[in-house]
């Protein structure tokens, strides 16, 4: 079984990456278990320490349709298309946005449907495909109105990988990702960096501003539940899926006060005294946008993973990093 994996040295890429190798095998288009023979990394850099043969890395412009046919062959079974300008920055550059967004999607699709192979593609998608007067749960079957780049370059895609799929040039699936917290390392531009920054930076002794008001509500999903996701929406059979490919992952509904507060219940007052709330006029406003709470019912029907609760997201995440504040 070979794989390609997009965005490979990303955080989210990395890990799926480490998982995969882990695992050994993946879901084959017969249901069973298929050993991975060939994991290619595609990304701008290359991920480091990620010593095995099995591991192919090819840097370069996602959005580039040679470093796609490079990447992709005949014998790929499998692609986890992951690599994306993250919210802020398509905001901010709408040329980069499109081309790495859109664009590369596009080429991505178009190179699988020229090869003939149909892989199964996987596809990172975003709640910031619904936006403006949302109700307080969103359920699945929603018009989508994006209201920022990002978010109509998301709902885009999804709609050509549909169209691929129904027209039998790969076997897609479109996960609506809802922001993915606690994620480690520093601050990015996407717009939502703050629902890992005001866990992240009070753990490691920092101090941690909140660009939105505490009532503000996040749809959230950990780094580990998601890797999951992923894999479970690779599995799954298309079949089960039928004509739409489009599915919004479950995830935890909290308030950002209600964040702080799992915080302090899990590492105590002096940690989570260290969130300041200073609302930014950027920020706040996209993210007011973005909805609180789905529904999910048709990925609860399939069985895919959840969450518990944000105090084990954070116990899992001091787990994970290592972070000596925490009591």
């Amino acid at each position: 079984m070979n794989i390609v994996i997009t965005g490979g040295a990303g955080f989210l890429g990395r890990r799926l990456a480490e998982t995969l190798l882990a695992r050994g095998v993946l879901g084959g288009t017969d249901g069973r278990p298929q050993t991975i023979t060939r994991l290619t990394l595609v990304d701008v850099v290359s991920s480091t320490g990620l010593d095995d043969p099995r591991v192919r890395q090819i840097t370069g412009d996602i959005a580039e349709r040679k470093l796609l046919e490079q990447a992709i062959d005949a014998q790929t079974t499998s692609i986890f298309h992951l690599a994306a300008v993250v919210s802020g920055q398509a905001e901010a550059d709408f040329d980069l946005g499109m081309r790495v967004n859109l664009d590369a999607s596009r080429h991505l699709l178009d190179v699988c449907r020229l090869l003939g192979h149909r892989p199964r593609v996987v596809f990172t998608s975003s709640v910031a495909v619904y936006g403006g007067a949302l109700p307080a749960t969103v359920p699945d079957d929603l018009a989508l109105t994006p209201q920022t780049s990002y978010g109509t370059q998301k709902a885009i895609a999804e709609l050509l990988l549909n169209d691929y799929t129904r027209r039998g040039f790969v076997d897609g699936r479109a996960l609506r990702l809802p922001t993915i917290s606690v994620r480690p390392g520093r601050p990015n531009a996407a717009a939502s960096s703050f629902a890992s920054g005001i866990i992240r930076e009070p753990l490691n002794g920092e101090p941690a501003i909140c660009p939105v008001s505490p009532e503000t509500r996040m749809w959230l999903l950990s780094p580990r539940t998601a890797i999951e996701c992923f894999i479970a929406a690779h599995d799954i059979d298309g079949a089960r899926l039928g004509s739409n490919r489009m599915i919004n992952l479950p995830g935890l509904s909290i308030s950002v006060r209600d964040m702080v507060a799992a915080l302090e219940r899990v590492a105590g007052k002096d940690v989570a005294a260290r969130v300041r709330w200073e609302p930014d006029p950027r920020i706040a406003p996209m993210v007011a946008t973005w909805p609180g709470e789905l529904a999910a019912s048709r990925a609860r029907e399939l069985g895919f993973p959840r969450d518990s609760d944000f105090d084990d997201i954070i116990r899992r995440y001091i787990e994970e990093s290592g972070v000596l504040q925490a009591r």
